[in-house]
Formats: C-alpha cells, sequence, structure tokens
C-alpha cells in the first residue's frame, strides 16, 4: 500500500514549508500531509506591525507560541500520524529542526511508523541540542554570523522572534549565503516571505532510544553544501544513530543542496522518499 508522508517543518516554517515537495510527490503518485506545529500557520506571528515594519511595537506584541512547548508539537504529529495511519502505512519527514519531533514522535509511537526520513534534521543521540548547538561541528554554521535580525526580548515574548522582512542588504546577502547560496534571489525571497517571524523556545531533551526509535526504518538525506546544519553536524548524527543501533543503521542519501535548495528545487528529494533512487555515499566519514 502506498504509505503517507506526514511532512514536519523546520525553524519558523508552517504548512507552505513543503508545498512545492508535495506537488512533486503527487506526480509521483503519493499523498502527502503537510502539519502546522502548534503556534504555527494561520495567525502565527504575523501582525499588522510586522507587515508595516513598525519594529518598536513589534517587539512587544504578544507571541502565540508562549506557554507552546516541545511536548506539544510532539503530541501534535502523535496524531497526525495516528489518523494518517487509519489509511495506510506512514513516513514521517522532518528538515531541520523538524528532526527532533521526529525522534520524539519515533520514541513515543513506533509501531505507527513505516520509516522516518531526516532532511538534514538534528537528530539528538548523545546530546541534547544544546549540547550539539554548544559542540565544534555547528561551529562553523553560516547562521553564527547572521546578526540583527531578533527583536525584542525572548525571555518577555516566550518566543524567539525574528525580523525576516528586513531592508537591510548586507543582512539579506548574509541570510541567503547560510540558507540559499545555491538558489536564485528570487527563490530566495519567496522563500523568506513564508516563514513565520516567531519560533518556540523550547526543543526539548528527548534522545534517540534503541528500544523504541530503534525499532524504525530511518533514512537520512544529507546536503553536502549545507552551511546552516554543516555537513560535519549532519554526519555525527548519523555516526552516533549507527552506533545506538549498529543492527539497524541509517540508509544514508547525499544531496547536493544548501539548506533550502532541496526544499526549493526538491525532484530529487521526492525521488528518495518515492523510493526511485538507491542509497549513494552511505558511510560519512569518520
Amino acid at each position: 500500500m502506498t504509505p503517507t508522508f506526514v511532512l514536519v517543518h523546520g525553524s519558523y516554517g508552517n504548512g507552505q514549508y513543503y508545498a512545492p515537495l508535495q506537488r512533486e510527490l503527487a506526480l509521483l503518485g503519493h499523498r502527502s500531509l503537510a502539519v502546522d506545529l502548534p503556534g504555527h500557520g494561520n495567525g502565527g506571528g504575523f501582525s499588522a506591525a510586522y507587515q508595516t515594519q513598525d519594529l518598536a511595537a513589534f517587539a512587544e506584541e504578544p507571541s502565540p507560541l508562549a506557554g507552546v512547548t516541545h511536548a506539544d508539537g510532539v503530541a501534535h504529529v502523535i496524531d497526525v500520524v495516528r489518523r494518517a495511519h487509519e489509511h495506510g502505512p506512514v513516513v514521517l519527514v522532518g528538515h531541520s529542526r523538524g528532526g527532533l519531533v521526529l525522534t520524539s514522535v519515533a520514541n513515543a509511537v513506533p509501531e505507527l511508523l513505516e520509516r522516518v526520513v531526516y532532511v538534514s534534521a538534528w537528530c539528538c543521540v548523545a546530546s541534547t541540542s544544546g549540547g550539539y548547538a554548544s559542540g565544534p561541528e555547528y561551529a562553523s554554521s553560516a547562521l553564527m554570523d547572521v546578526e540583527g535580525l531578533v527583536v525584542g526580548d525572548p525571555a518577555k515574548l516566550g518566543a524567539l522572534r525574528m525580523n525576516w522582512r528586513t531592508t537591510d542588504p548586507a543582512l539579506l546577502a548574509t541570510l541567503k549565503r547560510a540558507l540559499l547560496a545555491d538558489g536564485t534571489d528570487n527563490e530566495f525571497y519567496a522563500f523568506l516571505a513564508t516563514l513565520e517571524p516567531d519560533e518556540n523556545l523550547d526543543a526539548g531533551t528527548d534522545r534517540a532510544e534503541a528500544d523504541t526509535w530503534g525499532r524504525v526504518p530511518h533514512s537520512y538525506v544529507r546536503l553536502t553544501g549545507d552551511l546552516s546544519v554543516p555537513l560535519a553536524l549532519q554526519d555525527r548524527f548519523i555516526k552516533e544513530a549507527d552506533a545506538l543501533t549498529p543492527g539497524r543503521p541509517f540508509d544514508v542519501f547525499s544531496l547536493d543542496s544548501s539548506h533550502l535548495r532541496a526544499l526549493v528545487r526538491p525532484s530529487e528529494l521526492a525521488g528518495i522518499l518515492a523510493g526511485r533512487l538507491t542509497p549513494r555515499s552511505t558511510s560519512p566519514a569518520g
């Protein structure tokens, strides 16, 4: 039976994040569902102050993510997976920060999942996300060079707020290099327009568990040109997960892509998900 792909977005995203990928999957005969995590989607932090760039007012506006936890997102995705599972197998896919939710869901309901697929996504095994972010593999992330986007006090807002509609050309150039260096300016600005200003402060502390997560077949799509989630960090996730479950290692694929190009031009990624490509670069160095 053809599986349903349940797609979990990354930071500041929503269901629109995956529209190009869903189109490609549909053309390959697959159904998919892109979730909006709690506090995201319609009403996800957009406001008149954000639209008009009244940054003083925007910095004080309450966040729809205040009080929303990582566990809330996990519970929401579990409910979606459970309902989709009534109609056949479910493949859970996550990009970037979405991987944190994948791991927690697979820990909780492995029996409902046909496979989990991490696309340059965080897969915590030996440490938490905070630990990995403090490690040497993340130190080269081009996101470390992006300053001037944060608006307001995260502790007061209960969320991390970004001004994606900045008009600073130098900041936009740095951000494009970090996210979509191999794309056009038009592609970059179009994707930027879909991002939401607020993101959850709570990333959770869950790690992959051998007796639950390890029961679920898992794939990792390495994005070899990713400057945001460096390749060294992606490979660390793979290496540690394979050590956790040596009898069921990651199926590994590699795409020559920045952090976003695989989503903006998703034909190769859709082919991987549809099972039309075989694993390659299956053993990251190290």
